[in-house]
Formats: C-alpha cells, structure tokens, sequence
C-alpha cells in the first residue's frame, strides 16, 4: 500500500507510504483521493490528517515516474490538491522531516498545516530549470508573504520549519509541534479543534500584494538575471510570484502551468533532469546488490602529505574519520600539516567552519615515518608520484604491513591498476580512488575497478564516497580511466587547432563562451603542463604512430609549466591565477607552425568548440563499447563534476543528444577530412555509428 487510511475515533488518517521519501507517484495520489472519499463518506469521521511515514512527509515527484506518462495521469498531483480543498471536512497536513516540491504543494492545499520541528521545506523545481507546477508559486506566497517565498522558490533551498514559523503573519503552519515525537498527537486533537470550524480556510482564499508592486519584481528579476544568465526558470520564478500578485488565483494557475510545460521543453531544463537522474544512476553498479555488506571503515591511512594526500586527507576527517598520514621525511609531514591547518583557518577566518570543529578534525589527523604504524587502518589510499615504479614499492610494502580485509585504494589517474593490484598478494582488496585536485573541493571521484577487485570492496568505497560528500562514477582498468583518456584527445585536437591557425587565448575564450569553466590551455596551466608532457613521453612512446602537435612540447622545453612557475601558456603574477597573453608564446606557435610548412587559416568558435566536445564524445563512445564505462549518464557525471564542463548542458553525451548524433557524425566526417587532424581518430566510434544510423540518441 502506498498510503494507509486508517481511523482514531472521529479522526481519519493517510499516511503517505511511498519510501524512501514518499514520492507522489499514481498508486499514491490514488490512494490519497481514495482514503479522502472514504473519510468523507464515513458519518463517524469529522475531520483528516494526512502525513508520511518513515523519514519524510513527502518528498514531492517519484524519479521513477520521470519521463512517463504515469506523471500526468489521473489523478495528477493538480487533480489531488483541488479534492483536498474541497473536502467536506478538514483536513490537516502533519508535516515532518522532509516537505519538499509537490510534497510541500500538497500540504498548501490542505486546510490547516503543522509542523515538527527540524522539518526541511523547499520547492526545489529550479534546481531541474523548472518553476514549481502545482500551485507552489501561487499559494507560497501567500502564507509566507512574497518575499520570503520568492527567495525559497529562486534559490530552491531547503528551510528548517522552525525558522519559517518565525516569519511575521506566516500563514504556512497553523501551529508548531513541541517534537516530531509528539506531532500525530498534536495533528489529531488540531483536526478534532477544527472539525466543525466553517467556512473552511483555503489558502487560494488568502490575498497576495508587496507593497512596492512593480518596482520590487523590477529589482528581483535584475538581481535573479546577474546570477543565472543560462538559466531561464529562475527568471519564469519571479513571473509567476509576480502573477500571483497581479491576477486571480486560477488565471494565476494557468500562468504557472503554461510556463512549467514550456520550460520542460527547454535544453536547459533536459540537461538538468539529466544530471538529476545520472547522479542517482552512477552510485549503482549493475552486479553489485544494494544490500551487499560493507566493510567497516573507521580509520584510513594516506601514504603522501602533498597537495593531493592533504587534499585526500582532509574529505575524511570532514566526515569524522581518522587519518593516519606518512611521508618518508618529518620536513614533508611539517610541510603537509601546516597546509591542511592553513586551509581550515581560511574557513574558519570565513565563518565557514566553526573553531571547535576546526579542532575536532585536526584531532583526528596523527602522521608517522614508518609503514608498520598503519597496520590497524581498514583503509589506505596511495597518493604517490605517478610512476609505476614508485606504486610497485609502495604496494609491496602495504602488502607486508596491512591487516587482512584492509582496502588498498591507489589514487592513480592513469595508470594500470591490475598491474598495480598485482604488486601484493591480495588483488581482490585492491581499488582506484582517483580524486581531482583540489581533492577537497572536487565532487568527482573516479572509482576504478579492477578485474579481481572483490564486491564487497567496490560497494564500501561507493558507500564511503557518500560519506565524504564525492559523486563517485565507477570505471574499468584502461589508460586514463574515463576523464583522462577522453582529456587526450580534447588535448590533442587544441594543439592542433594551434598548428592550423588558433592562438590559445583563441581556443580558450571560444571554449569559455561555450560554457567550459576554463578552456584547454588555461586548465594545462592549472594543472601542470610538466604532468601532461609527462604522460605523452610515455604514451607516445608506447603509440610511435600517434599523431599529435608538438607545441605543448616546446612550451615545456621552456620550462613554462603553468601557473607554479608562473609561465605557462600564459604568464600569471604572483598570488593571481589570472592568465596574461604572453608574445613569446605566439611567436614561438608561429615559428612551429611555419617550420611545418603550414599556412594559418581562419578558424570559427563554432569549429573549435565541435572539435573539443566531439572528440570527448566519439572516445567515449568507445569507452561505453569496450564496457570501462557502464553508461552515457556516467560519463557526463565524470566531465560534469570534474572537467569544468557546463552543467546546463548536461555533459557531452547529452549535449550530442541534443545536437542529434547523426550531425554529431556529419561533422566529424568533414574534420577526418582535414589533412592536418587526425583522420583515424574521426572515424565515429561503432556504437556512436550505429546509433546515428538508427535516429537513436545515448540515452
């Protein structure tokens, strides 16, 4: 049963039981308007109280009803709320933990609300380019007073209960809970002190002005455009609040619906729900059960202090974990503590953390010299230079010292872990965490999987990723994992677009204006360009035919590794990351290009963005056919929360989507064509032909 009717005496009850979050699919709106005709149909039952079992009231759609025509069927969530407010009797909305989006609408629409304290209420719609659809632009406002509810319903965060029923001439809870304990208690003697209160209140009823009209939307619409210029529901939010004050109730309705459809039909609002439903998809691994047990993990080892290992260290001891650090010299340890202690004082110098929570975290972090000290962590993630020389003593020596069932986690980015995993004597408690730098700030973590790597281990490391507040993608054992060996090609394709004509602040601006946190040349600046020079010296000597530009050579030759020596592709002045055109890096492009035989040509923004995205697309193509990746959705995960790429268009599998693959193959067609780019690599990828050939898309 999706909600339970059941009756106290004079007094019916529906309890929404739809876990975990009671999401208003069909069965549960059906069975929401079925226990309220049987309550007014019983001449025993003088008034209702509707609530949610388990951890919510309501947390508004069920996910699994997206995309579905279940989602609109009748009765619709419009269609419940209407027979709520006109039952006969009263109805109250017992609210606890979680009234979120349509969870919060439904209760708008009972006659009377309570509330236990520390239950979260938000309309977080715009956080899928969305306006709430079912009444919640139209009746917030006008229990919470406009402005109040415009901020709630612009910005989509959740607020606490307690400090909404603060709010002068609220109208959203009749009355406070003393406790979630007591709160059925309080809900049924409110229903009974109600019962035959008449007229019924309805919050339709109830009149919505601001006082300065006009003038205040004007100011609201200005203040929401600076802050989400590629996103269009949060502006159609304000529209609505606005209508809401300017037209009756039901027109204001149909202003709200209208612009709810016409929103879900926009780029903007499919990228979202996207991500939305590929975030949710990337924590489940296909053979690997939900209920598989976990180890347990109360400390965790970190071999290395540097910026990575402090970086690493500093998720878990957010998350209230211990952490053991060892370096091989005490002045490496002094140099890594003293970074962690300095990036905690920030927050605190901030207000972003609290000084007994500075303290609290740092308790948990001790660092030893020797390897035989990390013996009793149930974990220990390697965050050593990426050579697998150095992995091999490493792993050795994790292998002599650490207890049975310990996970031996590797922060590689790139390199083998089955060969890594075959370094010790037990390759089943072997794993990838490969985190992003800063590894404190990054979402992303790549958890690489390697072909004896046990299931218990994989589902802990997915688990504990949730802990420490990571989007953890799972990816098979190949060179660069997802993020880095699509990263190549993307590389490979800027240096050629130097050698054909572009500058890099070319490249990069087209790149940024497209929506990219920051283009190829300026993140090679970041991120060392010594680590990428590194990592061709290897590859290209494994791949002799691989065709790729030797510029990103040169400007190495030079010592120009990026922002730490403070000349890279650009110049940068101390304590700033804002990069400078530097003249010598132009001419030294010019002078290769012209040593090529190669005459420079006009290169459209549109050229250069489809040949970086398209060559993300077509490699991960092949990642989803040769099975390193599991689906489209992870992958756009891994570029969206680790590469900077624009949220609002959902990653590279969905932006191609939305192109249509059959152009997305059009156009590499035409770049295998250049003579100067690499012909071999634009052959589209099999499933990507295939799939362009039969009007599919990667979903």
């Amino acid at each position: 049963m999706t909600a339970l009717y059941q009756v106290h005496g004079d007094v019916a009850t529906i309890t929404l039981n739809n876990p975990p979050v009671n999401g208003l699919g069909l069965a549960t709106r059906l069975a929401i308007t079925d226990g309220l005709a049987l309550a007014n149909a019983d001449s025993a039952v003088k008034a209702v109280v509707l609530t949610g079992a388990g951890k919510a009231f309501s947390g508004g759609a069920d996910i699994k009803e997206f995309g579905s025509p279940t989602a609109t069927q009748e009765p619709n969530l419009l269609s419940v709320i209407l027979a709520l407010e006109n039952s006969a009797k009263p109805v109250v909305a017992a609210l606890h933990s979680v009234a979120m989006g349509g969870g919060l609408e439904l209760a708008l629409g009972c006659h009377y609300r309570i509330a236990a304290p520390g239950c979260s209420v938000a309309l977080p719609e715009v956080k899928l380019g969305l306006i709430p659809g079912a009444g919640g632009t139209q009746r917030l406002p006008r229990v919470l007073g406009v402005e109040a509810a415009l901020n709630m319903i612009v910005s989509g965060e959740p607020v606490k209960s307690e400090l909404l029923a603060q709010l002068p001439g609220q109208k959203l809870f009749d009355k406070m809970a003393a406790s979630a304990e007591s709160l059925m208690q309080e809900a049924l003697d409110l229903a009974r002190a109600m019962a035959d209160v008449r007229p019924l209140p309805l919050v339709r009823n109830l009149p919505c002005k601001h006082p300065l009209g006009d003038a205040y939307f004007q100011f609201a619409r200005n203040m929401v455009k600076g802050m989400s210029k590629n996103y269009p529901a949060p502006g159609k939010c304000v529209d609505a609040v606005q209508a809401a004050t300017k037209q009756k109730f039901d027109a204001g309705m149909v202003f709200e619906r209208e612009t709810f459809i016409n929103l879900m039909w926009t780029p903007e609002c499919r990228a979202l729900r996207h991500l939305f439903m590929a975030e949710r998809a990337a924590s489940k691994v296909p053979d690997v059960p939900s209920d598989t047990v976990q180890r347990p993990i109360q400390s965790v080892a970190i071999i290395g202090a540097g910026t990575m290992g402090g970086g690493i260290a500093m998720n878990f001891l957010n998350a209230g974990i211990a952490v053991k650090m060892l370096e091989m010299k005490q002045e490496a340890l002094d140099r890594g503590l003293a970074t962690i202690r300095k990036n905690y004082e920030s927050q605190v110098k901030k207000g972003k953390l609290k000084q007994d929570k500075y303290e609290q975290r740092m308790s948990l972090l001790t660092t030893t010299l020797s390897y035989d000290e990390l013996k009793d962590a149930d974990m220990v993630i390697e965050a050593v230079f990426e050579e697998m020389g150095v992995k091999q003593a490493v792993f050795k020596e994790l292998d002599r010292v650490m207890k049975p069932g310990a996970i031996l986690a590797s922060n590689t980015s790139t390199l083998d872990l089955n060969t890594i995993a075959s370094f010790t004597a037990r390759p089943q408690d072997v794993i990838g965490m490969h985190f992003f730098s800063p590894a404190n700030v990054m979402k992303l973590l790549e958890v690489v999987r390697g072909e004896k790597t046990a299931k218990d281990v994989l589902a802990t490391v997915m688990g504990l990723a949730k802990k420490i507040k990571k989007t953890a993608v799972v990816s098979g054992v190949c060179d660069g994992f997802i993020g880095n060996r699509m990263i190549e090609q993307y590389g490979r394709q800027g240096g050629f677009l130097l050698d054909e004509g572009c500058t890099p602040q070319q490249v990069d601006r087209a790149v940024e204006k497209f929506g990219f946190a920051m283009g190829p040349f300026r993140m090679g600046d970041l991120a060392g360009n010594d680590i990428g020079w590194a990592i061709r010296k290897r590859r290209y000597l494994e791949k002799p035919d691989m065709k790729y530009s030797k510029t990103a050579d040169l400007l190495c030759e030079k010592g120009r590794y990026g922002q730490k020596t403070g000349a890279g592709w650009y110049d940068y002045q101390a304590g700033k990351r804002e990069p400078i055109p530097n003249a010598e890096v132009v001419q030294m492009i010019e002078a290769h290009r012209a040593s090529l035989g190669i005459t420079p040509r006009k290169i459209s923004d549109e050229e250069i963005v489809q040949r970086l995205v398209f060559s993300l697309v077509n490699e991960a193509a092949h990642l989803l056919e040769e099975g390193i990746a599991a689906r489209a959705g992870d992958i756009d995960m891994v570029y969206l929360t680790g590469y900077g790429f624009p949220i609002w268009r959902g990653g590279p599998m969905n932006y191609a989507n939305e192109v249509g693959l059959f152009n997305v193959v059009q156009a590499m067609n035409r770049f295998a064509r250049n003579p100067l780019d690499d012909a071999k690599f634009w052959q589209p990828a099999p499933l990507l032909a295939r799939l362009a050939a039969q009007g599919k898309t990667f979903s």
